[in-house]
């Protein structure tokens, strides 16, 4: 049976670092996907580079080149249309989308953030996770709805939190967990195994969930067997 090979459109500000990740899981035939088009908000963003090398077509689109949101966004639907893109992917991309752009591609605009969602939304969650003192952190793949990183959430991947973290030791091993489940993600919808009830993400046969309960600190035996495992 041939594989079905779904056709993304990318969005990033920045560095890149998770379109790398996808790329590489490309060209190794471990993702069946392809990126027909790479967009920028950012005309210096090193994601574009990244897309250049590797052949991607890239377009930018430029903050405040454009009168409205409205209008920005306008014209990248031309292009991911132009491209026939089937799934729109976030990846670092630090504008909100308009109600325009969610309405043309429902359900097919993922994004990937550095948190547990619901907490900690929106810019600098790293540090606000460090700030605050919580034990466990991780990352966050959802559908994008008109909200702020409130869409339906199709994975997550979760960390402990050391007591001499900051932002950036805490940011970085986020980032290796971003990398491995970004583009898991991306393959179960190429599989057509995501389905979406209201605010639940279902995922077709094939895994089931895990059951280890994660504790940090680590549990100790004593009074209670506070320690042992059930």
């Amino acid at each position: 049976m041939k594989k079905r090979i779904v056709t993304l459109g990318v969005l990033a500000s920045g560095n890149g670092s998770n379109l790398q990740a996808i790329i590489d899981r490309i060209e190794a035939r471990a993702l069946d996907a392809r990126i027909a088009v790479v967009i920028s908000d950012n005309p210096r963003a090193f994601a574009l580079e990244r897309a250049a090398r590797h052949g991607i077509p890239v377009v930018k689109v430029p903050s405040g080149s454009h009168p409205s949101r409205e209008a920005a966004d306008a014209a990248m639907i031309q292009v991911l249309n132009e491209y026939g893109v089937e799934l729109v992917v976030l990846a670092g991309f630090m504008r909100l989308l308009s109600e325009t752009f969610l309405r043309t591609f429902p359900m097919r605009v993922i994004n990937i953030h550095p948190a547990l969602l619901p907490a900690f939304p929106g810019v600098h969650s790293q540090r606000q996770a460090a700030n605050y003192g919580v034990k466990f952190s991780g990352c966050t793949v959802h559908f994008v709805d008109q909200g702020v990183d409130t869409g339906p959430i199709i994975v997550q991947s979760v960390i402990p939190v050391e007591e001499a973290d900051t932002e950036a030791t805490l940011g970085a091993r986020i980032l290796e967990q971003e990398h491995r489940i970004f583009p898991q993600a991306i393959q179960w919808y190429a599989e057509g195994r995501l389905r979406v009830e209201g605010r639940k993400v279902f995922l077709g046969a094939g895994r089931t969930c895990g059951r280890v309960a994660l504790h940090q600190p680590a549990l100790e035996s004593g009074p209670g067997d506070f320690g042992k495992e059930e």
